[in-house]
C-alpha cells in the first residue's frame, strides 16, 4: 500500500464520522481526484468505505487481508516482522524468500516475513504439496541465525510452540504439537511448519521458516481426503477469525522463543515443546526412508529426535520421518 493511500486511510480511521473529499485533499495537499483514486485503491484492498455527496467518505470496515499496515499496528516485535512483503497470490513464499536472499545480504533481511493471501505451488515436507487457498495464513520468515549448527533444528520447535501458544491465547483452544512439525486440534491438523537451510561447510547463509495455518478455510471446499485430516480455526470457533491479530500474535510468540535460542536457553524450548506435545507417551508407527516400525514415543532429546521404545523393547532415536499416532 502506498503512503498516500495509508494517509487517506488514517484520516478515515481517526474521524468519528464521514470526511469530505475536499477536507482530505486539503489535509494531504492533493487533489480531490487523487483522493478518489486512493479511495478506489483502498476498496480494492478490501476496506469497506461508504461515500455520500452530502457527507463524504466513511470507513465502515477494515480489510480482511494480511496487509503490512494492519499487521504493524498490532505487532510489537523488535525484529521479526519489522520488514514485510505482501502478495495477493504467488507460487510459494519460500521461493520469493530465496530470490530475495540471493539478491540481498541475508543479514539485512533478518526477520523479514513474506506473506501470500494464497499460494499456488506451496511445498511441505518431502516435497509434498501444501494446499494454500485464500483465507489461510501462508508465510515464510527469513532468518540469518546466530545459533550453533547443532541447534538450528530448534527453530522449528520454537515456531511450533509459538503457533500452539498463539492459538491457545487467542481462542482458548487446546492446540497441541505432533512431532515433527504439525499443530493439531483434536485429531486434525490445523497448521504445519517447514525449515529450510542454505549452508556451505559449517556456515549457514540463511534459514527459511515456512508456516501455514488453516485460519478462515471452509472445510466444504476441501477435497474428500483432506476433510478427514484437516480442520480450520473458522470451523473450530464457528466464525471467521481475525487473521491479522492471529499472525501478529504468532510473530510475537515466535520472536520470544527465537531470542531464547539465540541466548542458548535450549532447555526452556524443549520443556515447553514437551508440555504441548501430543506425541510423547503415545503409541506410534514411524516410517523413515529405510524402514517402518511401531512402538511408544517416550521422549524427545536435546537435538529434537524422537525417542521410541520399540515393541521388542529396544530404544531407537528418530531424527526424521513420518509419525502416525493411534
Amino acid at each position: 500500500m502506498k503512503d498516500t493511500a495509508i494517509n487517506v486511510l488514517k484520516i478515515l480511521e481517526e474521524s468519528p464520522g464521514p470526511v469530505s473529499g475536499e477536507r482530505i485533499a486539503e489535509q494531504l495537499g492533493i487533489t480531490r481526484s487523487a483522493v478518489w483514486k486512493q479511495i478506489r485503491e483502498l476498496r480494492r484492498l478490501g476496506y469497506e468505505i461508504s461515500s455520500s455527496r452530502a457527507e463524504g467518505y466513511r470507513l465502515e470496515e477494515k480489510t480482511n487481508r494480511l496487509l503490512p499496515y494492519e499487521i504493524n499496528k498490532m505487532l510489537r516485535t523488535r525484529v521479526i516482522g519489522r520488514q514485510i512483503r505482501h502478495f495477493e497470490s504467488t507460487a510459494s513464499t519460500g521461493w520469493i524468500a530465496k530470490k530475495l536472499a540471493a539478491e540481498t545480504d541475508p543479514e539485512k533481511l533478518h526477520g523479514m516475513v513474506i506473506i501470500a493471501e494464497e499460494q499456488t505451488g506451496g511445498v511441505g515436507r518431502l516435497g509434498r504439496a501444501w494446499v494454500s487457498p485464500a483465507g489461510g495464513i501462508w508465510i515464510t520468515i527469513l532468518l540469518k541465525p546466530k545459533i550453533p549448527l547443532d541447534h538450528l533444528f530448534m527453530i522449528t520447535m520454537a515456531g511450533s510452540v509459538a503457533i500452539a501458544r498463539a492459538i491457545r491465547k487467542e481462542y482458548g483452544i487446546s492446540a497441541l504439537i505432533k512431532w515433527p512439525n504439525d499443530i493439531f486440534i483434536g485429531d486434525k491438523k490445523i497448521a504445519g511448519l517447514l525449515l529450510e537451510l542454505t549452508a556451505e561447510a559449517d556456515t549457514v547463509h540463511y534459514a527459511l521458516l515456512g508456516i501455514g495455518i488453516d485460519a478462515n478455510i471452509s472445510l466444504t471446499d476441501l477435497s474428500p481426503p483432506l476433510k478427514d485430516i484437516l480442520t480450520s480455526l473458522q470451523a473450530e470457533v464457528g466464525h471467521e477469525v481475525d487473521r491479522v491479530a492471529l499472525l501478529a500474535r504468532v510473530l510475537r510468540e515466535f520472536e520470544l522463543r527465537y531470542q531464547q535460542l539465540e541466548d542458548g536457553e535450549y532447555d526452556s524450548i524443549i520443556r515447553e515443546w514437551k508440555s504441548l506435545s501430543m506425541t510423547i507417551d503415545q503409541r506410534v508407527v514411524i516410517k523413515t526412508i529405510n524402514k517402518t516400525f511401531a512402538g511408544e514415543a517416550i521422549d524427545i532429546d536435546a537435538h529434537g529426535a524422537l525417542i521410541i521404545r520399540k515393541d521388542n523393547g529396544k530404544v531407537e532415536r528418530v531424527i526424521a520421518g513420518d509419525c502416525f499416532q493411534f
